[in-house]
């Protein structure tokens, strides 16, 4: 019986990994790029600005 409830651990682990696979690989709702060229943007200007000084 004990053999057997080491058995189950892996068989656990691996529906578990399975799931947790299939939940972050699932397609998400485009956004597209707006946000993130924003951000770039202002991180582009920020280290400008903080360059210019010296």
């Amino acid at each position: 019986m004990g053999a057997l409830a080491w058995l189950l651990i892996p068989l656990v682990a691996a529906i578990g990994a399975g799931l947790w696979g299939s939940w972050a690989a699932r397609t998400r709702k485009a956004r597209g790029d707006g946000p993130e060229l924003d951000g770039y943007a202002r991180f582009r200007a920020a280290m400008e600005r903080s360059h210019s000084g010296t």
